[in-house]
């Protein structure tokens, strides 16, 4: 799933691997899982996000490898957050087969409202906005009680740095894949759009290929 930060690739991977019952795979999650153990490949990866910088390739591609190869993963995974890099796309290639590329297409005012306003649990990375995707309560994820915090790159200084870094990166990955693995774009120009929508048309462009049900 390719988008830039603030787009969504979070929430509708997650509920599209449950609605298609497949594992959601996110680098950004696993990094910050390192940064919340104290580790030190967590040291290292969150001096770069502090910095709105990419985590070099070899990290990244450590990480991902070591997570596709788990048994959840064997019916098939999303990928939200990978690749990022033309390294990244040619190191995936050798372990595992890409059917769809889904691309979301959101304005830039809309992705900073949303991530200024982005809020994620401590413990589980639920994803919340304090507008139009709040908790139950304040301050609480709705899933599992832990505490919700901003992150430090979700200011709009950092996050128009991340959105020039995001399409400078991603060009060279549209054009790398665009001959041999079928699009999916989804477009979002409503700031409030449920998430049940996006996820809806995906499922139906997916089906057009043949790739789901």
């Amino acid at each position: 799933m390719f988008g830039p930060p603030g787009s969504g690739k979070g929430t509708y991977a997650s509920r599209l691997g449950s609605r298609l019952e497949i594992a959601s795979v996110s680098t950004g999650d696993l990094f910050r899982e390192a940064i919340n153990q104290g580790t030190d490949l967590g040291r290292r990866v969150a001096d770069f996000l502090n910095r709105g910088e990419l985590v070099p390739d070899e990290i990244t591609i450590q990480v991902l490898k070591e997570r596709i190869g788990g048994p959840d993963c064997k019916k098939g995974f999303i990928l939200d957050g990978y690749p990022r890099t033309l390294e990244q796309a040619k190191a995936l290639d050798k372990v595992a087969r890409i059917d769809a590329i889904i691309r979301l297409i959101v304005p830039e005012w809309i992705i900073i409202e949303r991530l200024s306003n982005r809020r994620v649990c401590r413990n589980c990375g639920a994803i919340y906005n304090l507008k139009y995707l709040k908790p139950r309560r304040e301050g609480v994820c709705d899933k599992c009680g832990g505490e919700l915090y901003q992150r430090e790159d979700d200011t709009p200084k950092v996050i128009k740095e991340r959105l020039k870094v995001y399409e400078r990166q991603t060009q060279p990955l549209i054009d790398y894949y665009k001959d041999g693995v079928p699009f999916v774009k989804a477009e979002c120009n409503e700031i409030d759009m449920p998430p049940e929508i996006m996820v809806e048309r995906i499922v139906q462009e997916l089906r057009k290929l043949n790739l789901v049900k």
